[in-house]
């Protein structure tokens, strides 16, 4: 089974934002520190959870389980369903990327556990706008 570490970040709510992946499987471990432009902690969290299931779809994983700090992000997940309507389209996109798995599980940990993806999410808000003239 490969275990996902997601952490999103943001320096202000909005603010400049990033989503951090640390991916542990098969004896290895691979890291993503992704840039996501201005969004909100929130929104933060689930491209982080997004972007994390885009990659373990892409190198054809079929059996994960994913971590992450937000009880939010996990409880929409394991609930289907979130009361903000701006995170319905979010909610949405997780649910179709998740059915693609054999097995999807996805369980809430404390932040100190996730210190990997947190770092990484800060790292990838930092890379905001370097691609820009």
């Amino acid at each position: 089974m490969i275990e996902v570490y997601v952490d999103g970040a943001s320096a202000g709510d909005p603010g400049p934002s990033g989503a951090g992946i640390f991916i542990k499987g098969h004896g290895k471990g691979e890291q993503f520190a992704v840039p996501l432009g201005t969004m909100t902690n929130h929104e933060a969290e689930y491209h982080a959870l997004i972007k994390s299931l885009e990659i373990c779809r892409e190198k054809g994983f079929s059996i994960i389980s994913v971590r992450t700090d937000s009880q939010l992000v996990e409880r929409a997940v394991e609930k289907e369903y979130v009361k903000n309507p701006s995170f319905v389209p979010l909610l949405e996109r997780v649910l179709e990327l998740k059915n693609g798995f054999d097995l999807f599980f996805i369980k809430w940990i404390p932040s100190k556990q996730n210190a990997v993806a947190d770092e990484l999410a800060r790292k990838a808000i930092r890379m905001n706008g370097r691609d820009k003239a």
